[in-house]
């Protein structure tokens, strides 16, 4: 097989990279033939993401809670009017009043010793975990993103792969049917032949069901509702033709004239006569080194990690917590003034004060300080776990990362062991001198080799990317806190589709 698989392999050896320059967090809109970039499918997770919206919800929220707790140093404004109407009737004597009045106070929190300044603090830290919260949810949707890319480029390719091998098997079938009709081959073999044919059939069946189902789950990564048929390209301006056309999801029903089931018949490509051509483009894939050593990578991860740090400022907003419920013990000193209006005797009043006050239930208070310092610990011990975690999880996405780097030039190396294995058990078979087990055997050897090959390349781009994601690698397409992509939108069309 020539072109059709080599550009199977160009889809789907695309390899992790920081690209250079800025990326607008732009509206995308899919439409019906739309060919889509790695960088659309983030931007359009991270517009629709409702855990990116909610976890926003949540950073408004406690922004508020800094401002009311806040609020306790800015003086409280009381005001007041009413009516009074007095009846007194009697034997002797009859009389009824009148009575309005107007009141206004003023009171000002002076000092509480610390609690107001340590409430204030624990909300803050509070608002920066938020934030953290907030840039974490969205590195786990731009790695969750490329999973899913990844597993459509490895289905597709898979799919070009099975169909090439139908080819295959059906030009097989026809060289051995014209074998038997000459009386160069007997029964049995032009039934296997025909068996290997159908199975190839049905695995090709298989695949495009497969790649469907990847498809749908790019679209849920990217929270896309009734998208339309699209496509995926490999890299910005990279436009890889092939004989896998669009899938329509919202197709369903009777799937019997199902194009996977005929035979390809016009795919010189793919056609075997009396030789195998070597697929030379499966040794040209380049790994790109990753940039950081193990120790780097470490050191990234604690300095970048966001859940990292939203636990860290929860600790901190914990121990403010216990601050605040020790000071509980301690009065409040405050400053009141006011001034009132009565109509029934002209009066007016005016008055200014400095209070003391305070109340305490000694049992309350001790079992509220003793909750708090728990919820220190366990603020504590939660940071602990995940800073080990965090460790464990860097080391071991490294070293699967590694290790899948080295098996891909093995695997190339076993896709043309296999191809060249191919070669001599057809040139057997076809002179006599090998049976037909001895070819078929050679012939899934090499579809299967070819196969592991995607799924090695599919397997290393993701693991590199689940390394770049447990370091928090800065990405090029994100999201911040303050973005205004979040309220307000630009609209981008994506790429028509040829």
């Amino acid at each position: 097989m020539k072109r059709f698989i080599t550009k199977a392999i160009i889809i789907t050896i695309i390899s992790l990279t920081t690209f250079s320059s800025a990326f607008a967090l732009d509206d995308i809109k899919v439409t019906e033939g739309s060919v889509l970039t790695l960088n659309d499918c983030i931007t359009i997770a991270l517009r629709n993401n409702p855990n990116i919206k909610n976890a926003k919800y949540n950073y408004d929220i406690s922004k508020a809670n800094v401002n009311m707790a806040r609020s306790e140093y800015f003086p409280t404004i009381g005001y007041g009017t009413g009516y009074t109407f007095n009846a007194v009737k009697s034997r002797q004597t009859s009389s009824d009043s009148n009575n309005y009045s107007v009141e206004a106070s003023l009171n000002q929190l002076l000092w509480n010793f610390g609690r107001t300044h340590a409430n204030i603090k624990m909300q803050k830290f509070y608002l920066i975990a938020d934030e953290y919260s907030f840039n974490n949810i969205v590195r786990e949707t731009i790695f969750g993103v490329k999973q899913r890319y990844y597993e459509v480029l490895a289905a597709r390719a898979t799919v070009i792969i099975n169909r090439a091998y139908v080819d295959i098997n059906e030009r097989n079938y026809l060289r051995t049917k014209a074998y038997y009709d000459e009386g160069l081959k007997s029964k049995i073999d032009l039934v296997n032949a025909e068996v290997t044919w159908s199975d190839s059939k049905i695995n090709l069946i298989k695949s495009e069901n497969a790649y469907k189902l990847t498809l749908v789950n790019l679209n849920n990564a990217m929270y896309l509702k009734d998208a339309p048929s699209y496509m995926i390209s490999s890299k910005d301006g990279f436009t890889v033709k092939d004989n896998v056309a669009p899938i329509d999801l919202k197709i369903s029903g009777n799937q019997g004239n199902n194009e996977a089931q005929i035979p390809v018949s016009n795919v010189t490509d793919a056609k075997l006569m009396t030789s195998v051509e070597k697929l030379e483009m499966l040794t040209e894939y380049k790994i790109d080194e990753f940039p950081y050593t193990f120790e780097e990578c470490i050191d990234m991860a604690y300095k970048n990690r966001a859940d990292l740090k939203a636990y860290n400022s929860t600790l901190d907003a914990v121990k403010q917590n216990l601050l605040y419920v020790k000071r509980n013990y301690y009065p409040s000193i405050s400053a009141s003034t006011g001034y009132g209006f009565r109509d029934a005797n002209r009066t007016n009043s005016f008055n200014v004060g400095v209070n003391l006050s305070g109340s305490l239930n000694l049992m309350n208070q001790k079992s509220r300080v003793d909750a708090a310092k728990s919820q220190v610990d366990i603020a504590e011990n939660t940071l602990n776990k995940l800073n080990q975690d965090i460790y464990y999880e860097v080391q071991n996405a490294y070293i699967n990362m590694l290790e899948l780097e080295k098996q891909i030039p093995l695997t190339a190396v076993k896709v043309r062991q296999t191809l060249e294995n191919y070669e001599l058990a057809e040139g057997r078979y076809y002179v006599g001198l090998g049976d037909y087990i001895e070819l078929q055997d050679a012939k899934v050897n090499y579809n299967n080799a070819q196969r592991s090959y995607i799924e090695t390349i599919f397997r290393y781009n993701v693991a590199r990317a689940n390394l770049e994601s447990v370091i928090a690698m800065p990405q090029t397409v994100t999201i911040t806190i303050d973005d205004e992509s979040l309220s307000t939108k630009k609209v981008k069309k994506a790429k028509k589709g040829k």
